[in-house]
């Protein structure tokens, strides 16, 4: 009988959902690593959002995204298509994530240093979910360098869990970081096959 190829057989297709704060890269990511054209929900921002969208450390930011934005790639080597799935960042749109996350294989939480607290709403969501995710640090020019292990500590992360730094502008980086969380996901999957079943992770408070 012959073998097929790891590349001959169909991908098969997962939802990842691209979280974080409010400017922390979620629409550079996905678009950067988009095999298609992106589809972005991004809206100027008015002075009707002053007061309403915090925006100290991103005052250069002028549009937001009011939905959500989708993008595809292809993980030949995991002989997966991921849809890329980016939630709004700020609180006044977190109805929506219910219906953005659900099936989705994992997350990614994007963090800037600048505003570290942003991600805590992200990941206590996800842990309540009990959906997989990592942290992926976004370095942006200009903001104060941290050891990932000093951002693993500041966001109460359980060991397990990945931090990475990343530049969501560039599309290698951003690539691995889909990878990271790929794998992070079947590890856990794994896990839980040959796990009983145990409590709750804890959340953040």
């Amino acid at each position: 009988m012959q073998v097929s190829k790891l590349s001959d057989q169909p991908l098969s297709q997962v939802k990842v959902v691209i979280a974080g704060g409010f400017g922390a890269g979620k629409t550079t990511l996905i678009g950067t690593t988009s095999e298609i054209e992106p589809i972005s929900t991004d809206e100027q921002l008015t002075t009707a959002a002053i007061g309403t969208d915090k925006i100290d450390g991103v005052e250069g930011k002028t549009t937001t995204t009011v939905a959500f934005d989708f993008g595809r790639i292809s993980l030949d080597s995991q002989n997966l298509a991921l849809y890329l799935f980016g939630t709004p960042g700020q609180e006044r749109y977190q109805f929506m994530w219910n219906d953005i996350v659900e099936g989705a294989l994992g997350a990614v939480v994007l963090a800037d240093t600048r505003r570290l607290e942003d991600c805590f709403d992200s990941i206590n969501y996800f842990l309540r979910r009990d959906l997989p995710f990592i942290v992926a640090v976004n370095l942006f020019e200009g903001a104060d360098r941290y050891p990932l292990d000093w951002v693993r500590a500041a966001l109460r992360l359980e060991p397990e869990t990945p931090v990475v730094g990343c530049d969501a502008r560039d599309s290698r980086s951003a690539r691995l970081v889909l990878i990271t969380l790929v794998k992070h996901a079947h590890v856990i999957a794994v896990r839980a096959r040959h796990s009983p079943p145990s409590a709750s992770r804890r959340q953040h408070v």
